[in-house]
């Protein structure tokens, strides 16, 4: 199974929020520093304005890459 460039930004951003909590909520055990929610603000709203201007940083970069569309499974 290959991955597409939208399952692999899925998989990052979920990855970024989760890393992203885990370092700036209190009660974790890798707990370092409240303004890593600022990160999981902008992984969000970065996910909510791509979904309008369909453009993505991430997905431009991954394309780039080589990753494939994976247009040809719609």
């Amino acid at each position: 199974m290959t991955l597409t460039v939208n399952q692999f930004v899925r998989i990052f951003a979920g990855a970024f929020v989760l890393i992203s909590l885990a370092l700036g909520v209190d009660g974790s055990p890798l707990f370092v520093n409240k303004n890593f929610l600022w990160f999981t603000a902008f992984v969000g709203a970065n996910l909510f304005q791509s979904g309008f201007t369909r453009f993505c940083p991430l997905e431009i970069f991954l394309r780039k890459a080589g990753v494939p569309d994976g247009s040809a499974c719609r």
